[in-house]
């Protein structure tokens, strides 16, 4: 349970800084597909803030990637160690990617999104939008992420349980 908790945490700092690298860095209104359309609206296309700042958003969302494929190698070497069957395996992964989702929807849509100035630091155009009805605004993907980890999970599961067991 303690490897399956740190491997969430790990994967919720990756995800953070998959946001951070594509906000704060990269800038390109390409990689906000799932934003509000109010904020797309008014989010200008934008050069680099400085120069190097798309290779330091780059090597920013490469460092997430690491994460989230380091959080599943260590959830996955756990398991092989604990001589782990297909059902556990599924129950960590599913722990994993409900915890992601989680995180997303309260730290992501609710917090930065909606409550603090987290956008707005990068993107001062914002202050004229009213945020205050966003939280929900992508209830749909959350739900679709939500089914579509079940037969992920399980595939995964299956294809690990017979490959270590």
């Amino acid at each position: 349970m303690v490897i399956t908790i740190i491997s969430t945490l790990v994967i919720m700092l990756g995800y953070f800084l998959m946001l951070y690298g594509a906000v704060g860095f990269i800038q390109d209104k390409r990689l906000f597909s799932s934003a509000p359309k109010e904020n797309l609206a008014v989010i200008p296309d934008k050069k680099e803030r400085f120069k190097g700042a798309h290779i330091v958003g780059w090597g920013i969302v490469a460092i997430a990637v690491l994460l989230f494929i380091g959080a599943f190698a260590l959830g996955i070497w756990d398991g092989a160690r604990n001589g782990f069957g297909p059902l556990k395996y599924f129950a960590r992964f599913l722990t994993m990617l409900y915890g992601m989702e989680i995180y997303d929807i309260l730290f992501f849509d609710w917090y930065l999104l909606c409550r603090s100035n987290f956008f707005i630091y990068f993107y001062p155009e914002l202050k004229s939008v009213d945020r205050s009805h966003f939280f929900g605004y992508n209830k749909k993907e959350h739900i679709m992420h939500f089914i579509t980890y079940i037969p992920v999970c399980a595939a995964m599961s299956l294809g690990l349980g017979a490959i270590f067991s």
